[in-house]
C-alpha cells in the first residue's frame, strides 16, 4: 500500500492487489499503462497474466519488481512512465566501484551547459520476514550539477545485499541494483499457484476511484 500512496502523491492513478486469480475481472486492463509484478507472484500465474494483459492491451508496459521496497517499486513505475521524455543525461552504475556516473551535456548527454537537478537515493531491505518486510533509505545526493562527468559514490553504510539506487536527473528516473536479494528470500518465491510456503495475508484490492 505504501508504494501506491507514493505514486498517488506524485499524480499517478495507482492500485494494488494480491488477488491474482481475479485481476482480469477486478481491473479494466485495456486502460492500464504499467503493470508491476511482485517477486512472490508464482511463475505460471505471472506468465498467464502477462499473455492475457498483452492480448487485451498491447501498449501496456509490464515490469518485474526488483524488491518489495515501496520506493523502489514507485521508482520503477516512474522510470517506465517517463521513458519517452527527452534524456537530460547519461546515467550508469559501476558495480565494482559502487559509483553512480552521471554525464551531463557534451559526451553522452544533452547539449547545453545549463545546470541539471540530480537526486540519488539509496534504499535497502532491513528485514525480510513475510508478510511485512521492512526497509530504509538514505539520500546520497541532491543538488544541481553542471555539464560534465560526475561520479557519486554509494556510501559504505548501504549494504551489499538487497540494496538499490534511484537516480533522478531532471525528468529521468533510473533504478540500479547495488546488492542482489539474498538467497534466503529467493527461496521464498512460490514455484506454483498451489505452493503455499508463504504465510497467509489479508486480501487486498484497491481502486483509484475509491472514496
Amino acid at each position: 500500500m505504501t508504494a501506491v500512496q507514493l505514486l498517488r502523491d506524485k499524480g499517478f492513478q495507482a492500485d494494488v492487489t494480491n488477488q491474482f486469480d481475479s485481476v482480469l475481472d477486478d481491473y479494466d486492463v485495456a486502460e492500464l499503462d504499467v503493470v508491476v509484478f511482485g517477486g512472490m507472484v508464482p511463475p505460471e500465474t505471472k506468465q498467464y497474466l502477462r499473455e492475457e494483459i498483452a492480448r487485451r492491451n498491447d501498449r501496456v508496459a509490464v515490469v518485474q519488481g526488483l524488491a518489495g521496497i515501496p520506493g523502489v517499486i514507485a521508482a520503477q513505475v516512474e522510470a517506465v512512465a517517463y521513458r519517452d521524455l527527452p534524456e537530460v543525461g547519461e546515467v550508469t552504475y559501476e558495480e565494482g566501484r559502487r559509483v553512480v556516473r552521471v554525464v551531463l551535456g557534451g559526451e553522452g548527454g544533452a547539449e547545453g551547459d545549463g545546470l541539471s537537478q540530480v537526486s540519488i537515493e539509496a534504499l535497502w531491505g532491513t528485514s525480510f520476514t513475510p508478510p511485512e518486510p521492512t526497509s530504509t533509505s538514505e539520500k546520497v545526493f541532491e543538488g544541481e550539477l553542471a555539464a560534465g562527468v560526475h561520479e557519486i559514490a554509494v556510501p559504505d553504510q548501504v549494504p551489499d545485499m538487497a540494496s538499490f539506487a534511484v537516480v533522478t536527473v531532471g525528468p529521468q528516473v533510473r533504478v540500479f541494483t547495488v546488492g542482489a536479494m539474498p538467497q534466503s528470500v529467493m527461496r521464498m518465491v512460490p514455484t506454483s499457484a498451489e505452493d503455499q510456503r508463504l504465510p497467509g495475508v489479508a486480501a487486498v484490492t484497491t481502486h483509484s476511484d475509491d472514496s
